[in-house]
């Protein structure tokens, strides 16, 4: 089985989400990127995952949404706007906290389990995972899954770890 037959095997696609959310960003020209755990993924082993975390080129994020909303279920929060679609389990997370404006600009195009996608550079993948275990307000479990994606990086790129505060480097040893 091919990678992206597995993943949407285990997000249960059955709406073809993951590939109508992919071709309504190409076909609007969206600059965007990968982010988060699939953007993990396509630079260490992957782990299979039931999110999809991208950040949308900031002078276009608002015709996005606008482009979007008849499609899909959005939920807004105060960092980001979630996506979903019955018929899948996939979640789909547009980030709009500012940290990550500059990464679409970074990005290359890499495979994500099957897909090939803009993906954010390594730098800047493990600076948002960075951000994010360090973020109180996210769930235990969340940041714990964080650290694991730090330390499948470091372990990948050892040369990462001058990237990494000693706080965290603590807590992975």
């Amino acid at each position: 089985m091919q990678a992206l037959e597995f993943w949407k095997e285990v997000i249960l696609d059955k709406s073809r989400f993951l590939e109508s959310f992919i071709e309504a960003l190409n076909l609007a020209g969206t600059r965007y990127c990968v982010i988060g755990g699939q953007a993990v993924n396509a630079y260490v082993e992957p782990l299979v995952s039931l999110d999809l975390y991208i950040v949308v080129a900031v002078d276009q994020l608002s015709d996005v949404i606008a482009g979007l909303a008849n499609q899909y279920e959005i939920k807004t929060f105060p960092h980001s706007l979630n996506l979903s679609q019955a018929g899948s389990d996939l979640r789909v997370q547009i980030q709009t906290d500012h940290r990550y404006d500059d990464f679409v600009d970074r990005a290359a195009v890499r495979n994500v389990l099957g897909l090939a996608l803009p993906v954010a550079s390594l730098k800047d993948v493990l600076a948002g995972k960075l951000w994010v275990v360090q973020d109180p307000a996210r769930r235990g479990s969340k940041r714990q899954k964080d650290l694991a994606d730090i330390a499948r990086i470091l372990e990948s790129y050892p040369q990462m770890r001058s990237q990494v505060p000693q706080e965290i480097l603590n807590r992975l040893d």
